[in-house]
């Protein structure tokens, strides 16, 4: 669906920035005044996604704004949520205008999805990894892939 005459791509690791293409093959990034990547969400001191904001799947549009779930990854050494094991990879959601979508309406503070199962705290990261990756809308339920501590690939279904 474009926005605005154009489509739109959320992407980067360490903050989440936004790219459009009239083509789906050539894309312009969104930057500031200076030239410099617009940085749209960033890490956040004290939060489950204080050391690095990736994107996870592609956003979806809905009648409220633009979806897009991310993955966070917890700061060690005090920067980050003491709720959650320092390292844990958590997947978080960020809400943007549908209209101005660079701009941000609403972000959680909380991770939605956590590692809790043995295969999602083991492997290469056993401090806990759930890495939403892709998001796929099928017979009225929604399908998330993850990666789980990269070692093997779950999916969680929500049934509306």
């Amino acid at each position: 669906t474009k926005i605005n005459g154009k489509c739109l791509m959320y992407w980067g690791e360490k903050f989440i920035n936004l790219a459009t293409s009239e083509d789906l093959v050539n894309w312009t990034p969104a930057v500031d005044e200076n030239g410099k990547l617009k940085v749209l969400v960033a890490p956040r001191d004290g939060y489950f996604d204080s050391q690095f904001t990736e994107c996870g799947p592609p956003a979806v549009l809905t009648d409220k704004g633009i979806v897009l779930l991310y993955n966070g990854k917890n700061e060690p050494g005090g920067r980050g949520d003491t709720r959650y094991t320092a390292n844990t990879y958590a997947a978080g959601q960020v809400l943007f205008d549908k209209k101005q979508p660079e701009k941000v309406l609403n972000r959680l503070d909380k991770p939605f999805f956590i590692p809790e199962m043995s295969f999602e705290k083991s492997g290469q990261y056993p401090a806990g990894t759930v890495f939403v990756e892709g998001l796929v809308y099928f017979k009225n339920k929604w399908f998330l892939y993850y990666g789980c501590a990269d070692s093997r690939v779950g999916v969680a279904i929500y049934q509306p």
